[in-house]
């Protein structure tokens, strides 16, 4: 069975920086493509960033220039790298992995960015 854990989420005050970490496990990670989502109170689970088993990654408006999306491989993680966060970046973190019609979804992990 495959599984995601989303780890690294947590308090930070604004202009701070977190790198989230999801470890798939139960199957070849290499050939799955990554993503980050994102659900902030009260609103829609919007895509941040994308990276493909290639390594081509893409990324929403609102977080270009400030995060960065990466994999290794060997040790079948996708990292967040979120830089200069901002109150509006507060959300709880969803990693996805997904190939076709094929997908699973991590148990999500909270960021709060607040003085």
């Amino acid at each position: 069975q495959v599984q995601l854990v989303e780890s690294g989420g947590g308090l930070v005050q604004p202009g701070g920086s977190l790198r989230l970490s999801c470890a798939a496990s139960g199957t070849f990670f290499n050939i799955y493509n990554m993503g980050w989502y994102r659900r902030a109170p009260g609103k829609q689970r919007e895509p941040v960033a994308f990276i493909t088993s290639g390594g081509a990654t893409n990324y929403a408006d609102s977080v270009k220039g400030r995060f960065t999306i990466s994999r290794d491989n060997a040790k079948s993680t996708v990292y967040l790298q979120m830089n200069r966060l901002k109150p509006e970046d507060t959300a709880v973190y969803y990693c996805r992995l997904y190939l076709s019609a094929f997908e699973v979804w991590g148990q999500g992990t909270q960021v709060t960015v607040s003085l």
